[in-house]
């Protein structure tokens, strides 16, 4: 597996889906659904904004 889907993140991180999409769009990461696929370097970039954010 290449990493973890959306929708798999964001019930990790506590986080709404489509709030977890706006966060890809603000880093650019090309993610269109709850079903699209997330590298591991992706996920790195996504929590540590969560992490900075708080």
């Amino acid at each position: 597996m290449k990493g973890l889907r959306i929708l798999e993140l964001s019930k990790a991180l506590s986080v709404d889906s489509s709030d977890l999409l706006a966060v890809c769009a603000i880093l650019q990461i090309k993610a269109t659904s709850r079903l699209s696929v997330l590298s591991f370097e992706e996920c790195k970039k996504i929590t540590d904004y969560y992490e900075n954010k708080n």
